[in-house]
């Protein structure tokens, strides 16, 4: 064996100790979680998925059958797993009316509409910074979150061109 190939399964084999700045993660510490899906493949639970395309394309209609099928606890479409059990969704929109768009969308999947909310934004718009989306999410306890669009809940100061203003919204979510 060489002295690098030496030198080199000695630095693997040794435990760093973290200092106030530092904490160092061995992957060989880290137990492999598998991923739970509310549809597999397309959708992971716990996770952000984006659902994105050009404008009239069905963003909103495919968004609305996804949350009609999580409201009833049915089978998503070319998934072999059972039904999923029914759950909650929170649905906010900056584009369509709730009445006109959104339930009777909802209402031609044949959704649960007990079972599907909106955080009331006609007071004070809703952005990623706001605590009532927390809150929601913590009393309603969704399987879904649909955000539509994304962009329109970034909030007035945030460029969604700029990662470093971004990421750190991305990231609370």
């Amino acid at each position: 064996m060489s002295i690098m190939n030496e030198i080199e399964k000695d630095l693997a084999m040794e435990k760093f100790e973290p200092t106030e700045n530092l904490k160092i993660i061995c992957m060989d510490d880290i137990t492999v979680e598998k991923i739970k899906w509310l549809w597999n493949p397309y959708i992971p639970l716990g996770k952000i998925t984006i659902l994105q395309g050009d404008p009239g394309l069905g963003k909103t209609f495919l968004a609305t059958q996804i949350a009609a099928i999580v409201s009833n606890g049915e089978k998503f479409p070319f998934d072999n797993s059972d039904k999923i059990k029914a759950g909650n969704v929170i649905f906010q929109t900056a584009e369509d009316g709730l009445a006109d768009t959104i339930r009777a969308r909802l209402d031609d999947a044949w959704a649960n509409c007990k079972r599907i909310f909106a955080i009331d934004e006609y007071d004070k718009s809703l952005t990623f910074d706001d605590t009532r989306l927390r809150e929601a999410i913590q009393k309603i306890r969704p399987k879904l979150v649909v955000i539509d669009p994304l962009q329109a809940y970034l909030g007035a100061n945030k460029d969604m061109h700029r990662a470093n203003e971004i990421r750190p919204v991305m990231h609370r979510l």
